[in-house]
């Protein structure tokens, strides 16, 4: 009798141990729908990269990314460092500060292909479906998503005048570092709705 009741107490006590603590709610703009969109937005920039109607005639392997920003630094990871018995955390990591520098970069880069698909165009029908869409989830991702009290004026290079290959050539690059730029910034909503940044 006294075996039963100490294993009852043991599997008491070890349950109350394995108790889960709640689920933290996900950051406005990183969770739902909007994670989403930040998936759909690389899969749409990566289909017209691949398509032969942006890289039409063009032969180079440059790549143009947005200066203004900091993005990458803004959004790295807090790092644990493990040193022996004590642990150290690198507590720079701003979850506002990230935010911040995503919705200024999704802001360029859709001004600069909402202008871009304003001029003349080689291939018009199929750079309009192609690029159409990365306008769309910009636009919803800046307007819905990230519309939490980040506003900026953002200023982009406007692509000039009549159907020219360095217009092409530019477009080219800059959705190049486009690429670059969607994958840290997948990356960098992953961990904010980890919530690691939290612990």
């Amino acid at each position: 009798l006294a075996n039963v009741a100490s294993c009852v107490l043991l599997l008491s006590l070890s349950w109350r141990t394995s108790e889960a603590l709640p689920v933290p709610a996900p950051s406005p703009g990183t969770g739902g729908q909007c994670a989403d969109f930040y998936k759909m937005l690389l899969l749409n920039i990566s289909k017209a990269l691949d398509s032969i109607y942006l890289s039409d005639g063009i032969q180079s392997e440059k790549i143009e990314m947005r200066n203004t920003g900091e993005t990458v630094l803004a959004c790295a990871p807090t790092l644990t460092q493990n040193l022996g018995c004590v642990t150290q955390r690198n507590s720079s990591f701003s979850e506002t500060e990230c935010l911040k520098n995503i919705k200024k970069d999704l802001l360029y880069y859709h001004e600069a292909i909402a202008s871009y698909l304003t001029g003349p165009l080689k291939n018009g029908p199929e750079e309009i479906r192609l690029l159409s869409p990365i306008v769309e989830i910009t636009k919803n991702l800046t307007e819905v998503c990230l519309s939490c009290n980040f506003f900026f004026k953002i200023e982009t290079s406007r692509l000039q005048g009549e159907i020219s290959y360095n217009n092409r050539l530019e477009m080219n690059k800059m959705m190049k570092g486009f690429h670059i730029r969607a994958i840290t910034i997948n990356r960098a909503i992953g961990y904010i709705s980890s919530g690691d940044h939290r612990k």
